[in-house]
């Protein structure tokens, strides 16, 4: 033996008898019992005895070096030492959501919950549920290849039996081969669960690991899995620092492992509880070069798989959908179950076409889902929007028949996803509702808040569930100490509170405090000032009385001049809103008898402020115009002409005004008849008097203006505001308005405004008409003196 290689030995005998020494110590002041502490101090144990192979043992440098790495002076940089691949890694593909205004409507887009949960929710425990995510493994017999099952785990080895191989252990000490360790190490996984702490204890089983962790570039694909496999059995925390060895091996290894041998490592990797991101990848690149080898099982393992890692590569969607459409038919529905779970988790968007055939398949056998499986495909139908009409109503069964044996996560996931659809079903709901107070014991305060928000949204109000709101406010008192790491869901649960308009003083003041509004503005995770600010809003007009803390001056400018510069960028320039804003200029005599801003700032949107003498007569509402126009300068002197009352209008038209739908009914296309444009004059719906030039003038005036009112007239002035609505304001085909936008229309009655609306089923037909048409419209709806909507 040389000097050099005696040296080494000497120091790793000397290293080991040390170390074994620290552990015996350390074990000696373990507890016999093993209860919640213990794997805390196992876990510390596991960290002082980290394997630091490279301080007596010199790795070849070419057997851990990933390709393309040269051996130079960044060599230290693109190899993983031993040492440091004993930790787990950071995960690089965190999910996060945050609170943004949408583009489509300026409110909290988040609140939908349609995007992916943060990884660090996830990481605090898992709720519990009422199915089995892994069932679709048992389904047909390929999936044993590719799949472990830890309840056929074998418990043929006796305690004494374990002791036996662990001596063994320390007789071949340095001379234990790459098959022996990890025969040791399958042998020991046999041991029944209540003597697993006592092994993971014992010295011996950590240098047993030690030398598995010296061999890992002489052992097979097989004996790698064999590992693996024994680390599930076995127990291994997910943070143990074996696992970080192992990791770098099998992505170092993929290249020579089969397509069921990469699944099946997916798999266990996935049963021992650890983020693997870097193997995952070499999984994908593997799977996309030979895409023509999946078979049904083989997709559907890797859907699973995909899911569970929270993310696709862009470039296997496509294929992916391609091969789940053309065998969809073949699905059980333990496997629909597991396909709709796994899409919403990896947040893959399917083709709107794709979806609805996936959610066709699973109402066709939706008797023999399962009740977890049919919030999976809840979730799935939140998460693409897809307002699949047949589904909808058959939940208006399924769910108050399962209810009562439903978990509170399942109830949770069914009225959010209603919620997100804008679905309001009194059968879904109210069911929901009556069973919550059996099970909210086992609610966490993230589940009161999405179904606040949720109930809140659809209008569900207090009188139809006396029970609900009271028992979701007493769980939010009950886990105040969760908001302290979770902001968020106070917050989202106050707004869905002050939507069905409950106002918890205790929760109020908690939330604008200025402890918690110092930790929500300074909150990394997600934006909540804008929630802050429409909380802060909504108890000055709801609760102007209150000793609730308010917001500072600061924060409600710098929140007020977000959503205006949104505001300008997106709202107001929809042509919807622009056409308003002109036939109104047009129909008072100017830009400044209208001002399109935000009324009231913590509500989030635009709307068209008019204001009206006793007269019914327009005044001016804008401090100053916008832009100047020499037309509208002398408004005073050219505003002048006939004055336009209902009789006159509706002589002028021979028409009525469009009849407003009955609540909650399914709204019915307005009937409008195309409009032949003539070069000289417009007829107003093709109907009654010709409207001349001089009468079309006429429109526009309603009698002579004032440019100056004294302090009496001042106290009569009718102050509107005009609002522009869409579609996505309402609940799925009917005139009730979703929870923020009822709030609003409550806060700007309390401020004083009569509201005048613009509703889509009316307006927007109108775009496409002539200006005569929008005049007599808007006339209708400015001066008849009665809401279009309460």
């Amino acid at each position: 033996m040389s000097a050099t290689m005696l040296f080494h030995h000497l120091a790793k005998c000397r290293l080991y008898a040390h170390v074994q020494r620290i552990s015996i110590f350390r074990a000696q002041h373990l507890s016999a019992n093993v209860e919640n502490g213990e794997q805390k101090r196992e876990e510390e144990t596991e960290r002082t005895l980290v394997y630091k192979p490279s301080s007596y043992y010199q790795t070849p440098t070419a057997r851990y070096s990933p390709a393309g790495c040269s051996e130079t002076k960044e060599e230290s940089s693109c190899r993983p030492s031993l040492n440091t691949a004993f930790h787990q890694q950071r995960n690089p593909y965190r999910i996060s959501s945050s609170r943004r205004l949408s583009s489509t409507k300026n409110t909290p887009s988040n609140m939908d919950y349609s995007n992916a949960e943060s990884n660090r929710e996830r990481a605090t425990k898992e709720p519990r549920v009422n199915g089995d995510p892994r069932a679709f493994q048992r389904c047909r017999p390929e999936y044993q290849n590719m799949t472990y099952d830890v309840s056929q785990r074998s418990s043929t080895l006796d305690l004494n039996e374990a002791l036996l191989v662990l001596d063994k252990v320390t007789e071949l000490k340095s001379n234990m081969g790459p098959s022996d360790a990890t025969s040791f190490l399958c042998k020991l996984s046999q041991i029944p669960h209540e003597h697993i702490a006592a092994v993971r204890k014992d010295t011996r089983f950590n240098a047993l690991l030690w030398h598995s962790a010296e061999n890992l570039h002489s052992l097979t694909p097989t004996q790698l899995l064999d590992a693996l496999r024994s680390f599930v059995n076995l127990g291994l925390p997910q943070s143990h620092s074996i696992l970080g060895l192992y990791e770098t091996e099998f992505c170092r290894r993929a290249g020579e492992m089969e397509l069921h041998q990469l699944l099946l490592a997916a798999d266990l990797w996935r049963c021992l509880g650890r983020l693997v991101p870097r193997y995952l990848d070499e999984l994908f690149d593997n799977v996309s070069r030979n895409f023509n080898q999946l078979g049904l099982p083989e997709l559907l393992q890797l859907v699973y798989v995909i899911g569970e890692g929270r993310r696709c590569p862009d470039a296997l969607v496509q294929p992916i959908e391609s091969l789940l459409m053309r065998s969809l038919n073949q699905l059980k529905p333990e496997e629909l179950e597991a396909v709709s779970l796994a899409l919403f988790k990896a947040q893959i968007s399917l083709s709107e076409r794709a979806a609805r055939r996936l959610v066709d398949r699973a109402l066709a056998v939706v008797n023999d889902l399962s009740d977890f499986g049919i919030a999976n495909v809840m979730k799935l139908m939140r998460f693409s929007y897809l307002d699949h009409l047949p589904w909808l109503e058959a939940m208006g069964s399924e769910v108050p028949r399962r209810a009562p044996r439903m978990e509170v996560q399942g109830l949770m996931h069914v009225v959010l996803s209603c919620s997100a659809l804008h679905y309001r079903d009194n059968r879904i709901l109210l069911a929901v509702a009556e069973q919550l107070p059996n099970v909210v014991n086992r609610c966490r305060s993230k589940d009161a808040a999405k179904m606040l928000w949720a109930f809140g949204t659809l209008g569900v109000l207090p009188n139809q569930s006396p029970k609900l709101y009271p028992c979701l406010t007493a769980m939010l008192r009950e886990r105040q100490l969760e908001f302290q790491r979770f902001p968020e869901h106070l917050l989202t649960a106050l707004l869905g509170l002050a939507f069905a308009g409950l106002f918890p003083q205790d929760l109020l003041s908690l939330a604008l405090s200025e402890e918690f509004v110092n930790k929500s503005c300074n909150y990394k995770e997600l934006e909540l000032k804008k929630d802050l600010f429409t909380l802060d809003g909504t108890v000055g007009l709801e609760l102007p009385e209150s000793t609730i803390p308010r917001l500072s001056h600061t924060i409600r400018e710098e929140v007020t001049k977000q959503l205006w510069a949104f505001a300008q960028s997106d709202i107001c320039r929809k042509p919807e809103m622009l056409e308003a804003e002109a036939v109104l200029q047009k129909l008072l005599g100017g830009e400044m008898f209208v001002r399109k801003h935000m009324i009231l700032p913590h509500l989030r949107s635009i709307d068209l402020e008019v204001h009206l003498d006793q007269n019914d007569q327009p005044i001016p509402v804008s401090s100053e115009p916008r832009r100047q126009n020499p037309a509208s300068q002398n408004w005073e002197q050219t505003l002048s002409g006939v004055t336009i009352t209902d009789n006159l209008l509706a002589q002028l038209t021979n028409s009525q005004r469009i009849p407003v739908h009955p609540s909650n009914k399914v709204l019915q296309k307005p009937v409008v008849h195309t409009v032949e444009p003539v070069l000289v004059r417009e007829s107003i719906f093709s109907v009654g008097v010709d409207l001349t030039d001089n009468l079309l003038v006429a429109l526009t005036k309603s009698g002579k203006r004032s440019s100056h009112t004294d302090d009496s007239s001042k106290l009569s002035i009718q102050r509107l505001a005009v609002q522009v609505t869409n579609r996505n304001q309402y609940c799925y085909r009917t005139e009730q308005l979703l929870g923020f936008h009822a709030l609003k229309r409550r806060q700007l009655a309390l401020a004083g405004y009569r509201v005048v609306e613009l509703p889509h089923w009316e307006w927007f037909p109108l775009l496409r008409r002539s200006l005569a048409e929008k005049l007599a419209y808007m006339h209708c709806k400015i001066f008849s003196g009665t809401d279009s909507k309460k």
